[in-house]
């Protein structure tokens, strides 16, 4: 009997977010004061979960409808694919996305920044990959907003992204900022990834083909699960 070959990945320790990063606040208190235990990759972490089609309704890739009216902002289009390590397509992956309002606000109980809610906006949606690994979501564009990470501290537009691809080795949260954002240098949380190549794979790229006028721009944001090209990790904190 021929043994089972298990896939190994390693990690990019240039793109990751270091889990000690002193200038983002919430992980001098949050950041491990042990070192971490790598599990090797057995046949529950390459073989699972899987998520069924049945879980995701057709609209709920759309953020800005809901039965009171349109969300207020500007409409964008946010598209890509998800792909392996290898380049190839991820299949049924599910991908749920959570953003602020176009006034930088999020739709939760502990919201202090002042800009109004959008009673038609939830900032919340979620789609599943095609067989080609692509995925679509309609949105508006979020606004930045202060945060006390430090004096003056503001966050660049981003959309949140968590995935789950075919297994649990391709579990990711992390976040899609826009091109040109002038917060990005005084963002400690885009700062803290080490490699500024691996900072440009968060950034989406405006994309005028897949525009459509009088409607909505569009932005495309590929996502790759695992290997020397993957998409940098968030880490995991209280802070948005």
């Amino acid at each position: 009997m021929t043994d089972l070959v298990l896939p190994r990945y390693r990690t990019d320790e240039t793109a990751n977010v270091p889990l000690l990063y002193p200038d983002y606040k919430s992980t001098r208190s949050r950041s491990p004061g042990k070192p971490l235990v790598l599990l090797p990759h057995q046949l529950t972490e390459v073989t699972g979960p899987l998520f069924g089609e049945d879980r995701v309704r057709p609209g709920d890739s759309d953020l800005t409808g809901a039965p009171g009216g349109e969300a207020i902002g500007q409409r964008i289009i946010v598209h890509g694919r998800v792909l392996d390590s290898d380049g190839r397509a991820v299949p049924d992956a599910l991908l749920e996305v959570w953003q602020a309002n176009a006034g930088g606000r999020y739709l939760h109980a502990n919201g202090e920044w002042p800009t109004p809610l959008d009673p038609n906006f939830t900032g919340l949606g979620r789609a599943v990959t095609d067989s080609l690994g692509r995925y679509r979501f309609v949105t508006i564009k979020p606004g930045a907003y202060p945060w006390g990470n430090h004096h003056n501290a503001w966050r660049p537009a981003h959309i949140h992204f968590s995935l789950f691809g075919r297994a649990f080795t391709q579990r990711l949260v992390t976040q899609m900022y826009f091109p040109d954002d002038p917060l990005f240098a005084y963002d400690p949380i885009w700062n803290s990834i080490p490699d500024e190549r691996a900072r440009q794979r968060l950034v989406s790229r405006f994309d005028l083909a897949a525009t459509e006028p009088n409607w909505a721009l569009a932005f495309e944001f590929d996502i790759v699960l695992r290997g020397s090209d993957a998409t940098p990790f968030e880490a995991e904190v209280d802070d948005e």
